[in-house]
């Protein structure tokens, strides 16, 4: 497997995305909204294999003192190997001269991000709009 990563969404193709997020579960992301969070975002990792998207991750920054990483999502057929923690460290070796990074990982998932490096914070706080959301992330 030769997984080559890339940093222009431009390049992607929006189906394919969306694809990678169905495959995962993450089904409210329709191909506007797509393209809304990507105009927003500062920062993209793609993974590619050949010509075929596998997995993606994405990140917020002011550029100085705050990032935050978001969707890292890879297709289930490429998970456990290594292209997530690739995706993160591209990620954060691209946001390494920002004072802090954060990071919210989905429900399981902790123990990939201590491996790379994330640690519980304590004094994050967060508001949900869905009430689903709210009572599986929040105290």
């Amino acid at each position: 497997m030769d997984i080559q990563l890339h940093h222009d969404f431009s390049l992607a193709n929006l189906d394919e995305l969306q694809q990678i997020y169905l495959s995962v579960g993450w089904k409210r992301r329709d191909i506007g909204i797509i393209r809304k969070i990507l105009a927003a975002s500062t920062h993209v990792t793609i993974a590619m294999d050949g010509q075929r998207m596998v997995g993606f991750g994405r990140a917020i920054s002011d550029g100085v003192f705050n990032a935050a990483i978001y969707d890292v999502v890879v297709h289930p057929d490429y998970q456990r190997h290594g292209i997530g923690k690739r995706i993160v460290e591209d990620l954060l070796h691209r946001l390494r001269d920002i004072s802090c990074v954060h990071l919210i990982a989905t429900t399981g998932n902790e123990h990939f991000y201590r491996g790379v490096g994330f640690k519980k914070v304590k004094t994050a706080m967060a508001r949900y709009l869905s009430p689903a959301l709210d009572s599986e992330y929040l105290e």
